[in-house]
């Protein structure tokens, strides 16, 4: 069986490679750092063909989904962003459908369906309606914030040096763990439906992002301020935790720090 995976240049994409050719399947990997706005229906179209289940991990939070501002701190275009994500999904759909791909997967975030109405959730959902009316069969992977998108998660809050963020609790997953269950969830039948995957423990989101600055040896402040947005959104403190039927992944925050070599070490 050919999955193809689309991906806008990260890890996450290499991973889950890795872990459908653990499957036995063979794997395609299309990666745009660009971003995928970049590729062009006939590279789709070309990436397509034979392929029987697409594994779509576009359109993820990223300090490149907005800008940073002295009034309004991280500020969204939903508008901009909508036209961009919005418009490569939609093509990469009608893409499938006219190659005969079987499933589609989509990597989607924990809390769209209680965060839909501003900034990047609004457009994350949006996203996850287009996969549902598509007419192919989906699964939707909603997970929680990666470890290794704390950085990106400072960055959105960074003002002088200081990070700032909204006091919400979260529950942050491994990149790897994440990989495993989509290559799982790509190798099964279509769920028509959303999943959920965090990982094991609870934090505040400040004492997160502050444990993983340190292991990256980054010594920026960490504070909490009621009025920060999370990618454009005002946030209650629960509602990037995941529901009761979520898969929880195994690895601690403490494991993921010391699997990580050491900064400035090559691996």
């Amino acid at each position: 069986m050919k999955v193809v995976v689309f991906d806008d240049g990260g890890l996450i994409g290499v991973e889950t490679a890795l872990c459908v050719r653990d499957h036995g399947h063979d794997v395609d990997v299309i990666s745009a750092p660009a971003g995928l706005h970049s590729v062009s229906r006939e590279e789709i179209a070309a990436a397509l063909y034979n392929c029987a289940v697409v594994i779509d991990l576009s359109c993820q939070p990223s300090p490149a989904a907005g800008t940073l501002t002295e009034d309004q701190g991280f500020a969204v275009d939903e508008e901009n962003l909508a036209r961009s994500w919005l418009c490569f999904t939609s093509d990469l759909l009608q893409a499938e459908k006219a190659a005969g791909v079987k499933h589609h997967v989509a990597l989607s975030v924990v809390g769209v369906d209680r965060i839909r109405s501003e900034g990047v959730f609004r457009v994350l959902q949006a996203r996850e309606s287009l996969v549902q009316q598509s007419g192919t069969s989906y699964s939707i992977l909603r997970a929680t914030q990666m470890f290794e998108s704390a950085e990106d998660i400072a960055t959105t809050g960074t003002e002088d040096w200081i990070v700032w963020v909204p006091p919400v609790e979260v529950r942050p997953v491994a990149l790897t763990d994440v990989a495993v269950l989509l290559a799982h969830t790509a190798a099964s039948r279509p769920l028509i439906g959303v999943r959920e995957i965090a990982g094991p423990e609870k934090f505040r989101l400040d004492a997160f992002i502050r444990a993983a600055l340190l292991a990256h040896l980054e010594y920026r402040r960490v504070f909490v301020d009621v009025r920060s947005r999370f990618f454009g959104a005002r946030l209650r403190p629960s509602d990037l935790l995941p529901g009761a039927d979520a898969y929880i992944a195994q690895t601690t925050c403490r494991e993921w720090v010391t699997s990580r070599p050491a900064p400035g070490i090559p691996s």
